[in-house]
């Protein structure tokens, strides 16, 4: 486990597991380490049935920056996204739990691409959601490319997962990525207090309507396998190479 990530057991949270993402002087931008201890905690509260939620947070003013350019540098020499971050994908996507986020300021990358996995998301109306993926010569990522535009249509989800737009709080619910918008100070409270409700509903037929909602996990698993391709394709490739020291030199 690293210290990056913070995993809080459900004894104290009414049967919710919460992630805290605990990088803040990196704007909590993710590592291979910290994706292989999120995916480990979603794995095992599928089997753990004292949990009944789990919840993701951030730190005040990041959820997280996306992932760590230093790791993007390393998987251009590879060619690889690392297992971590897909076992992490997946993980999600198999999740038998339902999942809560609450976000307050910036979500960069798979900081917002993570929460079209998620059931319910609360963010404060400073948070910013962007996905510059093609501005560093890369694709979309965590099948993005299937959800968003199921879920947002066509013309907002080409906005946010091509042209890199970025979303205010209001627009990102508007547009259906998130549920409510609230004040940053309630933030943390109010996803909490919503994962608890969740927590206390009868298990069996929460799973139930949860996977009649969210559709087969085949299709879901199969599009994060075509985007890890055409990912792990483009790392290697000089523009993205380019695009990554232009930022690290930033």
């Amino acid at each position: 486990m690293t210290d990056h990530i913070v995993v809080e057991q459900p004894s104290a949270h009414q049967g919710v597991q919460l992630i805290r993402f605990n990088r803040p002087e990196k704007k909590n931008a993710f590592t291979r380490a910290m994706y292989r201890t999120m995916a480990d905690a979603l794995n095992n509260a599928n089997t753990d049935a004292n949990i009944r939620a789990t919840v993701f947070l951030g730190t005040e003013g990041s959820f997280s920056a996306g992932n760590d350019i230093g790791d993007f540098l390393a998987a251009a020499t590879s060619g690889s996204m690392g297992e971590e971050l897909i076992d992490f994908l997946y993980a999600l996507v198999r999740s038998e739990k339902p999942l809560v986020s609450g976000i307050d300021g910036l979500a960069i990358g798979i900081g917002t691409t993570l929460n079209l996995h998620c059931d319910l998301t609360i963010a404060s109306d400073r948070s910013q959601f962007r996905t510059p993926f093609v501005d560093l010569a890369l694709v979309p990522e965590a099948a993005s490319s299937l959800i968003a535009p199921r879920i947002m249509g066509h013309q907002r989800a080409f906005a946010m997962l091509a042209a890199g737009e970025a979303f205010s709080a209001e627009e990102a619910r508007q547009a259906g990525l998130i549920w409510k918008v609230t004040t940053p100070e309630a933030v943390e409270s109010q996803t909490l207090a919503v994962a608890a409700k969740l927590a206390a509903k009868p298990p069996e037929a929460l799973r139930i309507a949860r996977e009649l909602l969210r559709g087969p996990q085949q299709e879901i698993i199969a599009r994060i396998d075509d985007e890890a391709r055409h990912f792990s394709a483009r790392l290697k490739s000089a523009e993205a190479r380019a695009a990554f020291e232009a930022f690290m030199r930033r």
